[in-house]
């Protein structure tokens, strides 16, 4: 993948002095460190996901600071990416397709991997250092260390609580996994038993944002952009152009059929807004339900949006299209009042950008942002509104509970199966004017101080120093 140079200052521009310095300071030490040495990143995807998102600005800004990182994206089979589903399913602790992990699973990962590895053992030196994400890349560790290189795997999943479908995923990746120099995870609960303690790092995830999802628009842009795409009606608006990630100018495609249910949302109605991929464990058909329920108690000018990619452009998600089938027969059975403000999208992804801005516009323009997943292992898709200064309405699970303190910059859900609790907190920041000018404005401050890259980067230093240096 091609990685585009962000100076320092831009990320620094955001930051008090201390911190800014501090950030500075970091670069010297990672330049001097890794001076002859590339940082290769390996992954699944290179669109569709929050570990793509963040690769391009964190890969950007490493390069600003004038160290060479690249980013290389796997090759997989359908068979393949069904194995792996199967495995990040069962680190959530979910059954998934029911399918089993035994040695036909693992003979079919392995041989999908062999030709990844064979180039990357081709390209990656020595000296280098190979950051391996999630499940899809772990099988290539053991090869990289019997080649005298430091590969370090990264996992972005888990659960709190594990059960018996965790232990079986970890199983499946142990063998994987153990060689590994260092293993990084989201949170500390994340990690099994037999991860040397050594070696094992938390690290959460970070949001950029300059990057075309997270800058800040005009009230008049978001208008025009989800107008101009068919997302929000009437449609009258002039060509719309956007920022993309490298600075250039993008101009908006003229889309039709992004909504897939109840037509364009009214532009003067009030949007209740989820956007994640199409997988069972947001619970896209439980805020559907929920939010319909709820209708007699909410404002008659609320409507829903869930919103997910067009599934044909994930790659690495055997599981989307099931799920947005679900989605459309649940929204199918609702009476037709309620149809008539539920808005299924989808979102075109040949364009990352482009989806990127459309995303951000839809984010701002929401008058609250929920994330009723069942399990969850961070959640940027709670970061991101969070630091578009919305009120956020989300599940007490995995990393959002580190995101969100209940109260002060959201709300949080202690179970997310309960749909009577979730209608209620849409409807109390609904209700309340104020409380959801206060939950927004913290929750910006929040992402600010806890959850942008210049802690991100700084960790990653720090972890390569230690590898590096023994």
């Amino acid at each position: 993948m091609e990685v585009g140079s962000i100076p320092l200052d831009r990320l620094a521009s955001l930051l008090d002095k201390e911190r800014a310095e501090r950030l500075l300071d970091y670069a010297v030490r990672a330049r001097a460190l890794l001076a002859d040495r590339i940082v290769w990143n390996v992954n699944a995807t290179a669109t569709g996901g929050g570990v793509a998102e963040m690769l391009q600005a964190l890969l950007a800004y490493g390069r600003g600071a004038g160290v060479d990182t690249r980013w290389l994206v796997l090759d997989g089979t359908p068979d393949f990416f069904r194995i792996t589903k199967r495995v990040h399913n069962h680190l959530h602790g979910s059954p998934g397709d029911g399918g089993p992990l035994g040695a036909a699973e693992r003979a079919a990962y392995e041989a999908a991997l062999a030709p990844n590895l064979e180039h990357l053992l081709e390209v990656v030196r020595p000296q280098d250092v190979v950051l391996l994400h999630d499940p899809q890349t772990a099988g290539l560790v053991p090869a990289l260390r019997e080649a005298g290189l430091h590969p370090v795997w990264r996992c972005h999943i888990g659960r709190d609580s594990p059960n018996d479908l965790t232990a079986s995923g970890w199983e499946f990746l142990r063998r994987y996994v153990e060689p590994s120099e260092a293993v990084i995870f989201s949170r500390p609960v994340y990690a099994p038993e037999w991860i040397d303690p050594a070696r094992r790092w938390s690290i959460p995830p970070s949001l950029d944002p300059f990057t075309a999802k997270n800058r800040d628009l005009a009230v008049s842009e978001v208008e025009a952009t989800l107008s101009y795409a068919g997302l929000v009606s009437p449609d009258g608006h002039p060509d719309v152009a956007f920022t993309r990630r490298d600075g250039s100018t993008g101009m908006l495609r003229r889309h039709r059929g992004l909504a897939l249910t109840g037509g364009p949302v009214p532009d003067d109605v009030r949007v209740v807004l989820q956007v994640s991929r199409w997988d069972r464990l947001k619970d896209m058909p439980g805020v559907l339900e929920g939010f319909a329920a709820r209708l007699p108690d909410l404002p008659g000018d609320v409507h829903l949006m869930l919103v997910g990619p067009d599934v044909s452009g994930v790659t690495d998600d055997p599981e989307g299209r099931e799920v947005l089938e679900e989605c459309l027969t649940a929204w199918r059975a609702q009476p037709e009042a309620a149809r008539a403000r539920v808005h299924l999208c989808s979102l075109p992804m040949d364009d990352i950008d482009e989806n990127a801005h459309l995303v951000n516009a839809l984010q701002q323009h929401a008058a609250v942002v929920v994330q009723k997943s069942l399990v969850e292992g961070f959640g940027l898709t709670v970061t991101e509104p969070m630091w578009k200064a919305r009120p956020v309405v989300a599940s007490r699970v995995g990393g959002i509970q580190d995101q969100i303190v209940h109260g002060q910059s959201g709300l949080l859900l202690d179970d997310p199966r309960d749909l009577d609790e979730f209608g209620e907190r849409i409807a109390e920041v609904l209700r309340d004017h104020a409380l959801a000018h206060r939950l927004g404005t913290a929750a910006r401050e929040r992402v600010r101080q806890q959850f942008l890259g210049d802690r991100h980067l700084a960790q990653y230093v720090d972890l390569f120093q230690r590898v590096l240096e023994g």
